[in-house]
């Protein structure tokens, strides 16, 4: 009985976090969440973060995305020792467009860090990399 109650605190606790959460901030760990998976080798879990990304695309176009994320990496690896960590610097609504615009930054393995813009779109409850 007790294990119960423990579990509906933590899922009541999660969805009042979920529900106090802005737009910008949901949007920002969605993205930061598939740069997670790609960094992490989960290439699948990232593309399946694209917007207009049909996991039921053609098996050829699935499989050369698929070697894109990989080689992106690899190159990365090559290039700065690997991206070590994905941070959130911010996100701003682009009311004119509807979509927001996430501020990531890449940190490598070797020091260096890259600011990149992933514009986010949300579609049907779900926020994904346009």
């Amino acid at each position: 009985m007790r294990t119960k109650s423990v579990l509906t605190v933590l899922f009541g606790s999660m969805l009042f976090l979920a529900c106090s959460l802005s737009s910008e901030e949901i949007a920002s760990l969605a993205a930061k969440g598939y740069y997670d998976h790609l960094i992490n080798g989960e290439y699948e879990q990232f593309l399946e973060g694209k917007d207009g990304l049909d996991r039921n695309a053609a098996e050829d176009y699935w499989k050369q995305l698929l070697d894109n994320c990989h080689q992106y990496i690899r190159q990365q690896e090559t290039a700065h020792r690997g991206i070590s960590e994905v941070r959130v610097v911010s996100a701003k609504n682009d009311t004119l467009q509807n979509y927001m615009n996430v501020f990531l930054v890449l940190c490598f393995g070797d020091s260096t860090n890259e600011e990149i813009v992933v514009p986010m779109v949300e579609r049907e409850g779900r926020w994904k990399m346009k």
